[in-house]
């Protein structure tokens, strides 16, 4: 099993009239498995290479937030088993694959094959969206700007999502956040 295969069990799905949470569990914690402590550390480090450009004064905020909810929740993946199992919205999912498959490639571009970053970015990206529905950056996430994802009244706002509306690599387009009114 390849970590790439992930891509092929998930559209796998796409022909069912629906998809559970349950079904897409099974698949996320397959591959979370093949996640090791050790593809952790290489995440964690290459997360904090790439944090090298990001402004001094929100780097370590960017850092803590990124680590901890992109690199961390492998192991909530794992366990997880305390979700209402619901039917996912399907036609954000099946729209989800060319983007989840152009993020792999990107994030694999220039690193080892054996690599997990891709496959980490992936479940995480799937579990936030389709599992806990919560937005990818998690509610105080900040951006430059002094701007935070909210949430109101149970929806979900962030401050950049239509800055990323024409890039096609965004994961922002699977979030399910809207965008921050008036900014």
């Amino acid at each position: 099993m390849n970590a790439e295969d992930i891509l092929t069990e998930l559209k796998e799905l796409s022909p069912n009239d629906k998809i559970t949470k349950s079904e897409l569990m099974v698949i996320l914690k397959k591959y979370a498995r093949i996640i090791s402590v050790n593809d952790l550390m290489l995440a964690t480090a290459r997360m904090r290479k790439d944090g090298e450009y990001v402004q001094a004064n929100y780097r370590e905020k960017y850092l803590k937030v990124y680590i901890k909810y992109f690199i961390m929740r492998m192991k909530e993946v794992k366990e997880k088993e305390d979700y209402v199992d619901t039917p996912i919205d399907k036609k954000a999912f099946d729209e989800s694959f060319p983007m989840l498959k152009r993020t792999f490639e990107k994030e694999r571009l220039g690193n080892a094959d054996d690599d997990k970053f891709p496959l980490i970015y992936v479940i995480t990206a799937l579990y936030t969206t389709f599992i806990l529905e919560e937005p990818i950056h998690p509610v105080g996430s900040e951006f430059p700007g002094s701007l935070f994802v909210e949430e109101k009244n149970g929806e979900f706002f962030c401050p950049v999502k239509e800055n990323q509306k024409d890039n096609v690599n965004a994961i922002c387009h699977l979030c399910l956040a809207e965008q921050t009114p008036n900014i």
